[in-house]
Parts: C-alpha cells; structure tokens; sequence
C-alpha cells in the first residue's frame, strides 16, 4: 500500500493544478504519475482526495475525487507572540514544533532588548507549510510580519504576558488558561520576551493595556523553550478530547 501524499494548495477545490513548488516535488521527488492518488491540504480546513491527471515538465494537474472536511482540534484561536532570539535557526525551531503540536497565528515583537531586529517571514512561512503537511493539520498558521511590541499590544488588546520579574505579580499561566474557558473563536494571546526577557517598561505598558501577568513555572527558560512550553500549555488545556 503506497503511503498517501498531501500537498499544500490553498483554494484546491477550485484548482485543478498543484502550485510549481509542489508540482516539482511530485514529479521529481516522489515521481508521481497519471493515476496516482493524493491528497490536497486547503489551510482552511478541508482535505480534498484527488488523482492526478497530468503529471509533466513543471505541472502537475488534478482531479478531484472527494472533499473531506475536517474537525478543528482545539477551541479558541491560539496566538504566540514569541520575540525572535538573535540565532534564528532558535525561531524556526520553535515554528516548527508548535506548527506539529497545534497553534492558529504566530507574531514576532520587536522589543527593546530584542538582538535581532528583522526576520524573513518567507522563511518562516516555509517551515510552517513543511510542519503542516508533516503533521497533517487542516488549518494553516498565519504568519505575521515583525513588528513593535508596542504596536501588537495595541492590535491585540487582551492576553498573557509571560515574564520574570518577581516585582510585577504573577499568576501560573496553566492554571489561568485552564479556568478561563475560552470560547470556540476566541483568541488566546500571549507574549513571550527575548532573550533577556522584555523590559519591566514592557510588562507594565501590556498590563496596563489589559494583558495578565503570567508565569510559566520556577524554571528560567529559553526564549524558544518558553515559547513552545506555552503552546503547549494552551494546547492542554483547549484541545477538543477525542
């Protein structure tokens, strides 16, 4: 039995063609064929089951055989907004494997003790469409552009700013996410600071701003680490039990 192929190709089912970078891959990766069966990955929750009709030179057409629409598996929108560390590879990392677990949007604040001041979202884009497909999620991750942290907090309102600093008071970030019973669309925000942690000027102006002061646990962790560790958090606690 032939291990089903998925492909990444928003609008599929008013397509008949595979985007040329997935085209490639099917023919001269995999070196699929007329006849052969796939599987298309919409990012907006549908699974279409198709076969391929054409496969030649840099094209690769489809025939669609039937949709299968799929059931999200987590209430909420889950949003990380994790300060990009100044090793990048750290980032794509923590992209990747949150991609794997389960989350809906990803921001990347630029703060004032940020080392790395820009970030290539095409890049990022790439590991999430590779992570989709590798974990099959029926929903793709937005990526937003990076952008000060000042301007994210005022673009989201309300969330979780997770920090360090004993002077500003916190509360268990799982316990609050786990009590909070968010709603089927509702959006699940939260910070995570650089390497360095954000400013104390940061954590008051998102406070203010209506955000909770947060903890992710007695252990100081890293940028990355911690951005993961609250995902899953979230995921823990919003995921729709089998």
């Amino acid at each position: 039995m032939k291990e089903a192929r998925y492909f990444n190709v928003p609008k599929a089912g008013e397509l008949d063609e595979l985007p040329q970078e997935e085209a490639q891959h099917a023919i001269r990766v995999l070196r699929l064929v007329e006849g052969d069966e796939i599987f298309l990955m919409d990012g907006e929750g549908v699974f279409f089951r198709a076969e391929v009709t054409l496969a030649q030179g840099k094209h690769c057409h489809y025939r669609i055989i039937e949709s299968i629409p799929q059931e999200k598996g987590w209430k909420g929108h889950l949003h990380i907004a994790m300060a990009p560390t100044k090793m990048m590879e750290r980032v794509e990392w923590m992209v990747e494997k949150a991609t794997e677990i389960g989350v809906d949007e990803f921001s990347f604040p630029l703060c004032k003790f940020s080392e790395r001041k820009q970030m290539r979202k095409d890049r990022v884009e790439k590991i999430v469409v590779s992570a989709v497909k590798q974990s099959r999620k029926p929903w793709m991750p937005i990526v937003n552009d990076m952008m000060p942290f000042s301007e994210i907090i005022k673009k989201h309102p309300k969330g979780y700013i997770c920090h360090c600093y004993d002077e500003v008071p916190r509360t268990d970030f799982f316990e609050e996410i786990n009590n909070a019973n968010i709603g089927e669309d509702e959006e699940v925000m939260v910070l995570v600071g650089p390497e360095g942690d954000f400013s104390i000027e940061e954590v008051k102006m998102a406070v203010e701003a209506g955000y909770k002061s947060v903890s992710l646990g007695s252990a100081r962790l890293r940028t990355e680490t911690a951005g993961l560790s609250a995902v899953m958090m979230m995921q823990l606690a919003v995921r729709n039990k089998l």
